[in-house]
């Protein structure tokens, strides 16, 4: 079993101190063309749906991706695991670039990286039974998994997910949606992966089932070694499994760094806009809490701003955002200072937001 590093051992902004990544995602970009016209059609323009994308993925670590809808999370998800092919950049999956592999070299590479699809109820074939669903993967790979031990394998992973192994022969309409995800989570556990891509894997499910799923998942990356890319809207969530965060508008990951650097000190304003917020259940702490209030519309993808992308919406905005695209970076004010705020943030501007207590 692989060991799992603490947070301790990872460095505050960037991953693991002394690890190489499993996974290196570099310039990632994903435009899909706009076009006009029946016969003869004609590009007018592109959607910047993922834009420049860069992180770490680390053995047994969890990342942490958040953002408004139409952010570019789960477009990033599906290049990641292959179901959508980038317009230009690097996907590195222990230093080779997945994105020009084909044929039996593609399918050795996604027995590593699984996905968890966002709705439990569209993700499962409704003609295939539980059985057929999760030992579905151990047709494709017959290497894992011989034909006589196959159903074994199945009922092993229904129990590790927290199922009656004698469910195996029912159907997904026989499952409540919290047992649909774990069948879900089963079947990308079928190959013992490497790396689980978990695209709002919690999003269509009750508040108390959430938890039941979190934990699962938590339990089975302790058991298992694998690493997580986790992509939610529920900030309180992410912060949870987390080990880092990345924070992602109009297809650009605009702050990453450590859960705690993120939740307690960020530095971009959307960081603080979003974690402003979060609803805080202390009646007391919540009369002393400024929130932000962002004005106008999240820009269209296909027609973003100039510079950067969110000085339409900031209030720090000034001519040079305008003009001059930001680096995602350690803020020069911050460097050297070995503080939770010394993470890359794509801001001209990057600060801590000093708090006003409210009378």
């Amino acid at each position: 079993m692989t060991q799992v590093p603490t947070r301790t051992e990872r460095a505050p902004g960037g991953g693991a101190a002394d690890r190489e990544p499993v996974l290196q995602v570099r310039k990632l970009v994903k435009h899909f063309p706009l076009t006009r016209g029946i016969l003869f059609k004609k590009q007018i323009g592109a959607v910047q749906a993922v834009d420049g994308v860069n992180f770490d993925l680390f053995p047994g670590e969890t990342l942490g991706i958040v953002g408004e809808s139409g952010c570019g999370k789960s477009t990033v998800a599906k290049l990641l695991t292959n179901l959508e092919q980038p317009t230009s950049g690097e996907i590195l999956y222990k230093g080779e670039d997945i994105t020009r592999l084909s044929g039996r070299a593609l399918k050795a590479v996604r027995r590593n990286i699984q996905m968890v699809f966002q709705d439990p109820y569209t993700s499962l074939n409704p003609r295939m039974t539980v059985g057929d669903i999760i030992g579905e993967p151990f047709d494709i790979h017959p290497e894992v998994a011989p034909k006589g031990e196959r159903r074994r394998r199945v009922q092993d992973l229904l129990d590790v997910v927290g199922l009656n192994p004698e469910y195996i022969n029912r159907y997904p309409h026989q499952f409540s949606g919290g047992q649909r995800q774990r069948i879900g989570i089963a079947r990308g556990l079928a190959l013992r992966p490497e790396i689980i891509v978990a695209d709002e894997p919690v999003s269509a499910l009750d508040v108390s089932v959430q938890a039941q799923v979190v934990n699962l998942m938590e339990k089975l990356q302790d058991e298992f070694g694998m690493a997580y890319m986790f992509i939610a809207h529920d900030l309180s969530i992410v912060r949870h499994i987390s080990d880092r965060v990345g924070v992602m508008y109009l297809g650009k990951i605009v702050e990453i760094g450590a859960d705690q650097a993120i939740y307690e000190h960020p530095t971009h304003p959307y960081t603080q806009a979003l974690l402003s917020a979060v609803p805080v259940p202390d009646p007391e702490a919540r009369a002393h809490r400024e929130r932000i209030i962002l004005t106008g519309d999240v820009p269209s993808p296909a027609n973003p701003p100039s510079g950067c992308r969110f000085r339409t919406r900031c209030w720090k905005a000034q001519e040079r955002c305008a003009v001059e695209e930001p680096l995602l970076a350690v803020p020069e004010v911050f460097r050297g200072t070995a503080g939770p705020a010394e993470h890359p943030s794509a801001c001209h501007f990057a600060e801590e937001k000093q708090v006003v207590p409210r009378d």
